[in-house]
């Protein structure tokens, strides 16, 4: 098998791995880079009708890329009674299988007492926020979940940050998380936590 053999091989690798993604953003990063592949990949063999149509794909995903990392998107939050939310318990259920993934002893029973919390993103319930009072500075998050389509760290950067001011309005500073997932651990690092055990994490805010 040639090189160039091998290159297209990669170019329809990568459109078929986009196709996979629920995340947009990711989908159309990995379809750009893959219908770019594949137009060298047409123009190199002389197939100049693969290339002009991968080339036209990849001047859309460029086109969706530079419109997303521009718009300009409104946040809001909004406090739930989970003893009167309709809402809250259909969100629950729909998500139950991927909040599992990363909260896998998740259980809204034993949470009557905790306050819960959408993140809205453009007027979308876009994410979940539970957590228990500790003291007066200190609360100890139970869920953090955002759902797929905007699972893009916006939600946490809008809520942990000065912009949001939720958690500093009502005096928290100490942030607390126990998790053993590893993908969860990831996200919790790269949200400015810190490991302070092995599945203790804490954000200073």
């Amino acid at each position: 098998m040639s090189f160039i053999e091998v290159f297209g091989y990669v170019g329809s690798f990568l459109i078929a791995v986009s196709l996979m993604m629920s995340n947009i953003v990711k989908l159309r990063w990995i379809n750009l880079f893959g219908a770019s592949t594949f137009a060298i990949y047409g123009g190199i063999i002389g197939a100049y009708p693969v290339m002009i149509l991968n080339s036209f794909i990849s001047m859309v995903d460029v086109y969706y890329l530079i419109t997303i990392y521009t718009k300009k998107d409104y946040f809001s939050i909004v406090e739930i009674d989970p003893k009167h939310s309709f809402y809250l318990q259909r969100f629950l259920d729909f998500y139950k299988k991927d909040i599992s993934k990363f909260f896998p002893d998740f259980n809204k029973e034993e949470l009557i007492e905790s306050k819960f919390v959408f993140i809205l993103r453009n007027m979308i319930p876009a994410g979940l926020f539970i957590y228990n009072k500790i003291s007066d500075d200190t609360i100890e998050i139970k869920l953090d979940y955002a759902i797929p389509d905007y699972r893009d760290f916006s939600l946490s950067k809008y809520f942990y940050s000065s912009e949001g001011d939720y958690l500093r309005g009502k005096g928290y500073k100490n942030l607390i998380v126990e998790s053993s997932q590893p993908d969860h651990q990831k996200y919790l690092l790269k949200s400015g936590y810190e490991r302070k055990e092995e599945n203790k994490f804490i954000k200073y805010i």
